[in-house]
């Protein structure tokens, strides 16, 4: 098993700077800005031939109450999870009291512990770690988390404690984001689907501000659930860390094969939740939507909200759309039929021989139409992609074929490959058939 260490400190001491150190990765936000780690953050890292697991964590400070209380119990749990803990403390701000608080407690779980003083570049090593030694913690590794100095030889002496072990590539399975508007319910979907507390589930708009990839198991499927910030209006973003989590979103939908959508009962669809479905689409990744908050709206509500949904997302009818609670826990089960099969269609292997007969029977149904007297001739199919599948179609005048022959062929294909719960695309090219010769598969 690879080792998890889990950073932990005060806030802005570097934390999250180490831990994309540490994976080679921008995965945790990083700004100027106390607090701004809320969750707790998972990444795969290697120092040489080690692999490990790293979990940042957000800022432990004194008189914490509301969010930031929660975000502080998320640290512990996070440090309870981990085989070693890196204390990580500010050389250039010295020696604090909630420094020598959080060591006490840290002391108290009996777990390794290692003292990082980072922000050392520049600085005598010796003479700024000194007053750390009261911490109790053994001798201190001064770093630089910004540049790197001192990484590599903390985490020779971390790692040095643990067997080496054969590694094996670790399967992610299906990789689902979910996503939505803030407060949708997206991470209490993920804590009822995970059966704990893992990410944070409060009543305040934009809670989530990280992407928090979470790996799951369910009846012996594996998966890992992404649990993306919501995405706001440009208009009410007034802090570029919100603008960064967007784009923290829209990452996630694009490494996601499957994307959950969020959306609020009580709120219908809004412009917003239009744009992020359109944002979906033009990605072409598999999608399901989950209409949250049922439980709360009364018949006429849900008649409305039905005749809502069947007006404005008519663009995605390729996708299940299901009716839940995530705080109840109402038919949140069901979700995972629709979300292995859409896996399994935007990842399906299309055989050459089929995707021909299929195209020839489609243009026997209806030819494509005459432009200039002549008639669009389309001779073969292909494979070009999958999630989302990709069907390369090779002819003749093909910059001709209109947009309503492009849906019919689209459809034909769709239904007969009974592909569910992902976009088909269709590319046309023309030139000679390579395929030409060889049987059919």
């Amino acid at each position: 098993m690879k080792p998890v260490i889990a950073l932990v400190g005060r806030p802005n001491v570097g934390k999250s700077t180490l831990f994309n150190r540490l994976t080679r990765s921008r995965d945790a936000l990083v700004a100027d800005m106390p607090g701004l780690t809320r969750d707790r953050i998972y990444g795969d890292g290697k120092m040489g031939d080690r692999p490990y697991l790293v979990v940042d964590t957000g800022g432990l400070g004194s008189d914490q109450a509301g969010i930031e209380a929660l975000a502080a119990e998320q640290t512990w749990i996070a440090v309870e999870e981990s085989d070693v803990t890196l204390l990580i403390v500010d050389g250039r701000a010295g020696l604090t009291a909630e420094d020598a608080r959080i060591a006490t407690r840290l002391r108290r779980t009996g777990k390794p512990v290692f003292l990082v003083v980072n922000k050392g570049e520049g600085l005598d090593a010796e003479g700024v770690s000194a007053e750390f030694h009261a911490l109790g913690m053994g001798a201190p590794h001064v770093i630089s988390s910004a540049h790197g100095t001192g990484v590599e030889e903390l985490m020779d002496s971390v790692l040095a404690g643990f067997p080496r072990a054969e590694e094996a590539p670790e399967a992610e399975g299906v990789r689902l984001a979910v996503v939505g508007r803030p407060n949708a319910g997206k991470s209490t979907l993920i804590n009822r689907l995970l059966g704990e507390e893992r990410v944070l589930a409060f009543d305040e708009p934009g809670t989530t501000r990280d992407s928090v990839s979470i790996p799951f198991e369910r009846k012996g499927t594996h998966y890992t659930l992404i649990d993306t910030a919501g995405v706001r209006r440009k208009s009410r973003m007034s802090e570029g860390i919100e603008k960064l989590s967007v784009i923290k979103t829209l990452r996630a939908i694009d490494n996601a094969n499957v994307i959950i959508l969020m959306l609020d009962a009580q709120a219908g669809v809004t412009e917003l939740d239009a744009s992020l479905l359109g944002l979906v689409l033009e990605s072409g990744r598999a999608l399901v939507i989950a209409v949250n908050k049922w439980d709360s709206a009364d018949a006429d509500e849900r008649a409305r909200i039905k005749q809502e949904l069947d007006r404005r997302l008519s663009f995605v009818d390729f996708a299940s759309i299901h009716f839940i609670s995530a705080l109840r826990g109402t038919r949140v089960a069901e979700l995972f039929t629709s979300v292995d099969k859409a896996y399994a269609s935007a990842m399906r292997k299309l055989e050459t021989g089929e995707l021909t007969r299929l195209l020839e029977k489609a243009l026997a149904t209806h030819q494509p139409p005459l432009v200039q007297g002549r008639r669009i001739k389309l001779r073969y199919a292909h494979q070009g992609g999958h999630n989302p599948p990709v069907i390369v179609i090779h002819g003749n005048r093909i910059v001709s074929v209109p947009e309503s022959y492009k849906r019919y062929l689209a459809n034909s294909f769709r239904s007969a490959l009974k592909l569910t719960g992902t976009p088909l695309r269709l590319e046309f090219r023309s030139g000679e058939n390579p395929y030409a010769g060889k049987p059919r598969d």
